[in-house]
């Protein structure tokens, strides 16, 4: 079980596709980690607004709002400025990678590179 001080870490994930949206949520929770789920960026930015996750693992593309229009909202924000963020992503154009770093993204892994242990060793690499 993860926990740090008195509470386990939570981890926000905000993906568009429901399989890898639920890969993540079950490998973290097995993991001993709190999780919340969103579909969409919009979503995803009024969940870690209201619950301020440990960590966001943020796809880019997806309906509504995208993941870079989400991380800009989201740095504009007192608490989301310093929100810690994992792009996961299926693109590895450059435009975007440096978007992202732009807005202070914590890692950016492509979809195909990774495995689900890789993205929890990422995870609780950020978390110390």
């Amino acid at each position: 079980m993860i926990i740090y001080g008195k509470r386990k870490k939570t981890i926000l994930i905000v993906e568009d596709e429901p399989t890898v949206r639920r890969a993540l949520s079950d490998k973290f929770g097995r993991e001993g980690f709190t999780f919340l789920e969103a579909p969409d960026g919009e979503a995803g930015l009024a969940l870690a607004l209201k619950e301020h996750p440990d960590v966001i693992l943020l796809d880019i593309i997806m309906p509504r709002m995208d993941g870079i229009t989400m991380l800009k909202h989201l740095r504009n924000d007192a608490w989301g400025k310093d929100a810690h963020v994992i792009i996961l992503t299926n693109l590895s154009d450059a435009t975007k990678v440096s978007q992202a770093a732009e807005r202070g993204v914590y890692d950016f892994l492509v979809k195909s590179d990774w495995k689900l242990a890789d993205v929890v060793r990422k995870v609780k690499k950020h978390l110390g």
